[in-house]
């Protein structure tokens, strides 16, 4: 087996691959905390063939022991990766509008249940647009899928092996992970010894993944290179896949906390640091 594909697809590529007769399975898994709900922004307009995949239903499940995100059971997981079209040995390409987040998540789930052939579209629905993309509207009717596999192709960390890790990445923003402030958690700050590269630095602007040898030298700084003991974790599981993600363009294995942030302050008991 030559082993997992690059994980970021651009829009010039997607687009060839539309017009050659054997498109991906094209997930949209459009998603933003208190912004319009992913199904009508879907109908509204999408890649064409994009079937809909929810975030909180197909790739998290409810809120609850392991936190806010915990990792969806993968009968849950494998039945709406199915019921989106996803086939065993066929490639897939995930979007969203959510800097990649969303997206990363997917492809995240999809690799750690065996998935190689599975990218993320880089800058997401807004490049697409932007780039001058066929836009579809209306409802999708998807051919089920016959997915079939088991999690454990990506690395996990869980709370009792997250202070031992030797560079255990923080990717909320900078003024959560120091406990300036948490809008969502009860408990601000961090876990310790944990550093900190929040999502948006693996960005540029224009919300398209900065080049590789930016990206390097960015976890370089904090110690996270080839070969080292890497994990991350963000607030609720979701955001760190693009740290972990970015860490993989970087050509650094990087192991994923899911429960992070709200999974650890579950517990009054797990110590809490705050500043730098």
């Amino acid at each position: 087996m030559s082993g997992p594909v690059h994980p970021l697809i651009d829009t010039a590529e997607l687009s060839a691959l539309l017009g050659s007769g054997q498109p991906p399975t094209l997930l949209d898994v459009r998603y933003r905390l208190g912004g319009p709900t992913g199904p009508a922004e879907h109908e509204a307009g999408h890649v064409p063939g994009a079937a809909y995949v929810d975030l909180d239903t197909a790739l998290a499940a409810p809120p609850g022991a392991g936190g806010r995100h915990p990792l969806p059971d993968t009968a849950t997981f494998l039945g709406a990766m199915r019921s989106a079209g996803v086939r065993s040995g066929h490639p897939v390409v995930v979007y969203d509008d959510w800097s990649g987040h969303a997206a990363a998540r997917a492809w995240w789930l999809l690799r750690h249940h065996g998935v190689e052939d599975v990218r993320v579209l880089d800058g997401g629905w807004s490049a697409w647009v932007a780039d001058g993309g066929p836009v579809e509207t209306g409802p999708v009717d998807t051919e089920p899928g016959d997915l079939d596999g088991t999690p454990g192709s990506m690395p996990v960390v869980e709370a009792d092996g997250a202070l031992g890790v030797a560079v255990l990445v923080d990717a909320r923003a900078g003024e959560r992970y120091r406990g300036e402030v948490e809008p969502v958690d009860p408990v601000a700050g961090h876990v310790p010894g944990a550093v900190n590269v929040p999502t948006s630095l693996n960005l540029t602007p224009e919300g398209r993944f900065r080049p590789v040898p930016e990206l390097r030298e960015l976890y370089a700084g904090v110690g996270a290179v080839p070969g080292a003991d890497v994990a991350a974790y963000c607030g609720s599981g979701v955001t760190a896949c693009l740290d972990v993600l970015a860490l993989e363009l970087a050509g650094v294995r990087a192991a994923l906390y899911p429960g992070s942030w709200s999974d650890w302050v579950s517990d009054p008991g797990r110590p809490v640091q705050t500043g730098r």
